[in-house]
């Protein structure tokens, strides 16, 4: 399992298949992590549970980039 204290700002998020789809902006709580802006300067949020590693300085995520910006929330969870 993947520790939230090794998920830093400004880490690329990748996707199952290696394409970067995303930068981390920060954690929201020890399961949420908060994803920067994207092109329309809309914030998403993704599971911790997605993380599959955070080798080389990376996000790694647990599907294709295209699968997790159709699952990804753009309102943060409710505390």
């Amino acid at each position: 399992m993947i520790n939230s204290d090794q998920i830093k700002p400004e880490m690329p998020v990748v996707c199952s298949k290696d394409g970067q789809f995303a930068v981390v902006d920060h954690m929201v709580d020890e399961n949420t992590i908060k994803l920067n802006k994207d092109k329309t300067g809309q914030h998403h949020y993704i599971p911790l549970s997605w993380v599959t590693s955070t080798e080389g300085g990376k996000v790694k995520v647990n599907r294709p980039g295209d699968e997790a910006m159709e699952d990804w929330s753009t309102t943060p969870p409710m505390a």
